[in-house]
């Protein structure tokens, strides 16, 4: 793994403009991509999508990208989210994650180092997904794990069809690339959050006042307390496969309908009329 210091290494930034190669180009532009998805608030699949996309214009050699959202204290379900350039990128994070559950991402972000192989076909690292791999003809990946100082945010693999394409200078590229790539994923994931938690509490805010009602009906006919009328009404939904939303504004719906038929006149009798 490269390794930098700001006073031995300054990296592509620090060069001047007639310095700069194409691939100094492309990985400025795809930094520059990263800051306008964190001003535009993209939502977190969407972004991924982009990390991804803007991965294969950043590192040199690169044929498709993934992104991988991750739950690192999670064995058992380690993936929060899935993102990819390419369809092969995604048939290959299948296998990695679904199918062997090895492979170069999970070991990058365990291990919080970036993760290269050129042979994957014959990778003794990842014997069950090296060979899968390499029969799809992609051979070299290149794993970096998406850093916080306090975190592992997931996970940005790099692939390519032939072997032994990302050297040091590809690392370096993916390295830089990845810093920021970890604050616009991890903003985006607290956006996304943020927005869920949002929804919910205004979904609890449109749905309290219907349970409230009927828990005043069911008070109203048996004299039960409000904590028990809400319990008949819990135990209304789960027999009856419902929502405690749906039984309770079923409840609301059939009082409102017996009131109106109590409330609703009589049709006055018409005078009958004789002919004279």
């Amino acid at each position: 793994m490269a390794k930098f210091t700001e006073d031995t290494d300054r990296g592509p930034s620090a060069r001047t403009p007639e310095q700069l190669s194409d691939d100094d180009v492309d990985l400025r532009a795809a930094i520059s991509n990263l800051a306008g998805l964190i001003v535009d608030h993209r939502r977190l699949p969407e972004l991924l999508a982009q990390v991804a996309t803007f991965a294969v214009r950043a590192i040199p050699g690169a044929d498709g990208a993934g992104v991988t959202l991750l739950n690192v204290d999670r064995a058992d379900n380690m993936v929060a989210a899935l993102a990819a350039s390419a369809p092969f990128v995604a048939e290959i994070d299948e296998i990695q994650y679904v199918i062997v559950n090895e492979g170069p991402c999970i070991t990058a972000a365990l291990e919080r180092r970036t993760v290269r192989s050129g042979s994957l076909g014959g990778e003794k690292m990842w014997p069950r997904f090296g060979p899968r791999v390499g029969r799809l003809g992609v051979h070299s990946a290149l794993s970096l794990p998406l850093l916080l100082p306090d975190r592992v945010v997931g996970a940005i693999n790099v692939y390519a069809y032939g072997k032994d394409v990302f050297d040091e200078h590809a690392a370096e590229f993916g390295e830089l690339y990845a810093k920021p790539a970890a604050v616009a994923v991890y903003n985006a994931q607290i956006l996304a959050d943020a927005l869920a938690l949002t929804t919910q509490l205004q979904t609890a805010l449109s749905v309290r006042p219907v349970i409230d009602q009927a828990i005043g009906l069911i008070r109203g006919r048996t004299g039960r307390s409000a904590e028990d009328a809400f319990t008949q009404l819990r135990t209304m939904s789960q027999s009856e496969h419902r929502k405690l939303v749906d039984v309770a504004q079923q409840m609301v719906d059939e009082a409102v309908r017996r009131a109106r038929a109590r409330a609703r006149p009589e049709p006055e009798s018409q005078p009958t009329c004789h002919n004279k």
